[in-house]
């Protein structure tokens, strides 16, 4: 019998039975050490946050061989045995985060997470706090209400959900009318993504509150683009003609279908079944990332019936923007606020979106441009831009 063997073979197995006890041990002292995040069903305990906001995730997967966070990274997660899997991540980000467990190479929502509907299916979300910021938290003034509300459209031959936000007095006050801001959400999401991830209620409760921004009705419609199709890659730097041209005629073509819907169907029924100020002068249009791209081409078009435009994070429509040039006077007498914004950290279009507001304070074209410190192409970013265009609105 070879004992030297036998006995590294035993110090190995004690070893490795250490590691886990350890991991374990310190996760367990991470959980005493946190809280539960707000994203989290009513009385889950996990996902959780410490003090350095590392989030803890604990998933239920008895039989499962291997089980992942994703969470834009992944995670490996360890195995109790109770059959819980247990994952601590490295400090997070601030803002609300997308993520899926999976389980065996299976993608699944955490059921101890509320749902949220993003990259085209329902997926689990957390909040991380930011310290000291609570603009987009509920707090002790008067709120507006968010109602879901079914139209016919013509254009599409059926019956469509979107969401308006009626702000607080609507009810009590049946002679005032109200000006309408229609914000779009981006692609892979859909009409419940500024009232549920973009905390849209609870941003313009507050200033409203504050005296910051004036009593508007806000429309959030399914802007056509919650499904991606297959999506040609973004063109880099000295790319072929080619590839530039196939990229544009997709961001040209995707959710077109939804511009006669929103000019045709949506803006006539809510002018007809709300109090609504119905003229240009009362009427703005806002959208992030793709749905920004939606309000550039929407907008740029009709100026006859919009007055301030905002685009967060937008796609850009280079034959839209040109139209500005045509006419700069023109332009800069009809349009009241023209808003750009991005991430200071955005991979994609960060560069061309901060050139386009040089480009447009160069020829003279009024716009305003804001930057959002430290973050990416994510909420957080367009909850601050919401922030920052709505004070502009309806001057």
């Amino acid at each position: 019998m070879n004992f030297k063997n036998l006995f590294a073979g035993k110090y190995a197995l004690v070893g490795s039975l250490l590691l886990c006890l350890s991991c374990l041990g310190l996760q367990a002292q991470n959980s005493y050490n946190s809280q539960p995040a707000s994203t989290n069903v009513p009385g889950a305990e996990y996902p959780r946050l410490d003090s350095q906001l590392r989030g803890i995730f604990r998933v239920s997967a008895p039989n499962a061989q291997k089980v992942e966070l994703n969470l834009g990274k992944k995670y490996e997660m360890t195995k109790s045995s109770d059959g819980f899997w247990m994952v601590t991540t490295d400090p997070l980000v601030v803002g609300f985060h997308y993520y899926t467990i999976l389980i065996d190479g299976v993608s699944v929502a955490d059921p101890s997470s509320e749902s949220f509907f993003g990259g085209s299916s329902m997926q689990s979300g957390i909040e991380v706090p930011e310290a000291g910021v609570d603009y987009y938290l509920p707090k002790n003034v008067p709120h507006g209400k968010v109602e879901s509300v079914i139209y016919y459209s013509k254009n599409e031959k059926r019956y469509r959900r979107c969401f308006v936000y009626i702000p607080p007095g609507y009810d009590k006050n049946p002679n005032v009318k109200y000006p309408v801001l229609y914000l779009q959400h981006g692609m892979g999401e859909d009409e419940r993504g500024w009232s549920i991830q973009g905390k849209m209620n609870n941003i313009v409760d507050n200033l409203l509150a504050e005296g910051k921004c004036k009593p508007m009705i806000i429309v959030m419609d399914n802007g056509n683009i919650a499904y991606m199709k297959k999506r040609p890659a973004m063109p880099a730097p000295g790319a072929s003609e080619e590839s530039r041209k196939e990229f544009t005629q997709f961001l040209m073509n995707f959710g077109s279908d939804f511009y006669p819907i929103f000019l045709d169907d949506l803006v006539p029924f809510i002018d007809s079944n709300f109090r609504t100020l119905p003229n240009r002068e009362s009427r703005a249009m806002a959208g992030l990332s793709f749905g920004g791209f939606q309000t550039l081409t929407i907008t740029l078009a009709h100026l006859d019936k919009f007055s301030y435009i905002g685009g967060f994070s937008p796609g850009l429509n280079d034959q839209a923007i040109q139209t500005i040039y045509k006419d700069v006077p023109a332009f800069n007498r009809m349009v009241k606020t023209f808003f750009l914004s991005t991430g200071s950290v955005e991979r994609e279009g960060n560069s061309n979106i901060k050139d386009l507001h040089e480009a447009l304070d160069k020829a003279g074209v009024k716009n305003v441009y804001y930057e959002s410190p430290g973050t990416a192409h994510e909420w957080l970013t367009w909850r601050r831009s919401l922030h920052e265009f709505l004070p502009l609105l309806f001057k």
